[in-house]
């Protein structure tokens, strides 16, 4: 098993060290001026001058903030509401046809509706990757819910098992592999809308200092929070796997 960890380590490594060749090679050539495409060493320096003025770590912190706060609500009413979709055809019914026509409506499109109601402040950038992460959960917990086998629900109805409890032995851990599904892909869609609402309307935060850096024409500065925002989800990321890997070792 490590033998393959490492493996699969290393062979991981090959594409970024390729990415990184072409990316020197090209500046080297003259194929992209500076203005457009920076040497990595100037990416380097700006990352190292971002850290010591502490301008990177306050944005990372605003940013995973919102990130945070939206997609720990949006799991809460995503999960809550796709058990009561999953287990009841009646909630599925009454639910379904309005949810699946707001679903379909892009989140770059609330953006400004969402500024109009609540304001450019926390507030509106938290709904909106609420609303972004808020889906992919909901979808993937009812599809966890209805994947259940029936089997093991007529046995718990023969055991005579209460509603909570044929949950918690029997829908819920079936489920839960399909719910970790939504939440990885709710925690990646998180991200790309935090940094869409705060290129619209922010003053602080990764998405804001990419769009200040644009302005000032400081491509050096772009691409190192375009590699923090890499890096952050992917370490997320990360730790929702190690989680049910932990939670779920039948399924290892």
């Amino acid at each position: 098993m490590n033998k393959k960890v490492n493996n699969f380590n290393v062979t991981g490594l090959i594409l970024p060290l390729i990415i990184l060749l072409a990316w020197h090679l090209s500046v080297q050539s003259g194929m992209f001026p500076p203005a457009i495409l920076p040497p990595i060493g100037d990416v380097a320096m700006a990352f190292l001058n971002m850290m010591e003025s502490g301008l990177l770590v306050g944005d990372i912190l605003v940013s995973l903030t919102r990130v945070l706060r939206g997609y720990l609500l949006a799991i809460f009413a995503g999960v809550t509401l796709g058990t009561l979709m999953g287990t009841s055809k009646h909630i599925n019914d009454f639910f379904t046809l309005t949810l699946n026509s707001i679903r379909q409506i892009p989140i770059l499109a609330w953006i400004p509706l969402i500024i109009l109601w609540l304001g450019i402040g926390e507030e509106s950038k938290v709904a909106v990757i609420f609303l972004a992460a808020f889906f992919p959960i909901l979808i993937n917990t009812i599809s966890g819910m209805l994947s259940t086998p029936k089997g093991l629900v007529e046995v718990a109805a023969l055991y005579k098992l209460s509603g909570w409890m044929t949950f918690r032995k029997v829908y819920f851990p079936s489920a839960l592999p399909q719910i970790f599904v939504g939440l990885k892909l709710g925690l990646g869609i998180s991200w790309v809308a935090v940094v869409a609402a705060e290129l619209i309307a922010a003053s602080s935060g990764i998405g804001f200092r990419i769009s200040d850096a644009r302005s000032m024409m400081e491509p050096d500065v772009m691409i190192v929070g375009m590699i923090s925002i890499g890096v952050l989800g992917v370490s997320m990321d990360k730790a929702l796997t190690l989680i049910l890997d932990r939670i779920t070792p039948w399924e290892k």
